[in-house]
């Protein structure tokens, strides 16, 4: 087509037993190791408990969630390996640190261990000091992770809270006479809707997609929305707020990516619908008399060349008809179900058709339930934006 800070890691929170006894899992089927490590561990702090075979200990992490397995790596039956490739698997135990305890100092086992998972091997006979040294290195690493990722939560959630805020609802500006339904993949998402009142009577809609679904994404949608207020209005074109949009963002953006947005103005007083589009899907606009009509408009997508160009779209609507704007998350799905855009917009035509009697926010709510009945199996953002006319 023509789209951290550091973070310091306080030291009270590497201070595994100073809140609490950790525990430790140990899985061997001879007893007098178990005795031993047991003995080791509880000596320097631990709680540790221990299991004979490599059934049982998964039993018993499951249900108690260690913050350490130490697992013997040849044993009878369901070997070190077997356990330990079953307790990855598992999402109640994946997390959990598992270092090999092993007679035999062999590269390609401790290679296979580590691709099982592992993160640690200890070699018998093994060191007092040894033992001690990698659960607490594994349980340090572990608060660490741990803290990292809720620092990253607040800060994703903090981005998630000033998201939202920049988003207008419907009960702001109930004159537009439009619902919306949001739902982002990540804490804060990529995709972007804006509604305007530039005059009375009229109204600026506006929908984007932002290439990515990392956080950078959702930074890019501040910039988004200070640019659509700072350039629209009954002076300006839609196509010249597009054009600079895509000035911004092309010095805004890296290579290779890119935005899609579909922007409508429509005067309620006149019946007018003027409507341009940067490469976004079409809207689709449901008449009163319930006839569907797909509004096909040419542009280019923004942020990736210096020059675009569009066509804009002007219609007559009807009083009583509907509009819809979407990004692609609400069409298209891939792998199991997969569903392409085109089917996705038949799918979408005939729900608008069959909620048309309900209320708009209920209409709105009823087709995203329709296309996307499990939000947890989201692929990517969804967003649908509908207006009463």
């Amino acid at each position: 087509m023509h789209n951290s800070p550091q973070i310091q890691i306080p030291p009270e929170r590497l201070e595994t037993g100073s809140r609490e006894t950790p525990a430790v899992l140990v899985i061997d089927d001879n007893p007098a190791n178990l005795r031993l490590l047991e003995a080791i561990l509880e000596t320097e702090g631990y709680a540790p408990f221990s299991a004979l075979n490599g059934r049982e200990g998964r039993e018993m992490a499951k249900r108690r969630r260690p913050a350490v397995i130490l697992l013997d790596v040849m044993m009878p039956g369901e070997s070190g390996f077997d356990a330990c490739r079953l307790l990855k698997s598992d999402p109640v135990t994946a997390d959990i640190p598992i270092i090999f305890v092993t007679a035999v100092d062999d590269v390609g086992n401790k290679i296979k261990g580590l691709t099982l998972g592992a993160v640690d091997y200890i070699t018998k006979p093994f060191d007092r000091r040894e033992v001690v040294a990698r659960v607490q290195r594994h349980l340090e690493t572990r608060d660490t992770y741990r803290y990292v990722i809720e620092a990253q939560a607040e800060r994703l959630k903090q981005v998630r809270d000033a998201q939202q805020a920049i988003l207008v609802r419907p009960e702001d500006l109930p004159e537009a006479g439009f619902a919306v339904r949001y739902l982002p993949i990540l804490e804060a998402g990529g995709d972007f809707y804006d509604v305007i009142a530039m005059d009375r009577g009229i109204f600026g809609f506006f929908v984007a997609d932002i290439s990515g679904h990392d956080i950078k994404a959702s930074y890019n949608t501040f910039a988004l929305k200070a640019l659509i207020h700072q350039n629209t209005g009954n002076g300006t074109p839609p196509e010249e707020t597009l054009q600079i949009i895509n000035q911004v963002f092309t010095r805004l953006l890296r290579d290779g990516e890119y935005l899609t947005a579909c922007y409508a103005r429509l005067d309620r007083g006149a019946n007018r619908l003027t409507l341009v589009n940067a490469g976004h899907l079409p809207a689709v606009y449901l008449d009163a008399g319930g006839d569907i009509h797909v509004l096909e408009a040419k542009g280019d997508i923004l942020g990736a060349f210096e020059s675009v160009s569009f066509e804009p779209l002007t219609l007559t609507v009807t009083a009583g008809g509907r509009i819809f704007f979407y990004t692609d998350g609400l069409v298209e799905r891939y792998g199991t179900g997969r569903r392409r855009r085109e089917e996705g917009l038949v799918d979408l035509i005939e729900t608008c058709v069959e909620t048309r009697d309900l209320p708009i926010g209920s209409a709105v709510g009823e087709i995203v339930a329709a296309l996307c009945p499990d939000e947890r199996a989201l692929q990517d953002d969804v967003l649908l934006l509908g207006v009463d006319l």
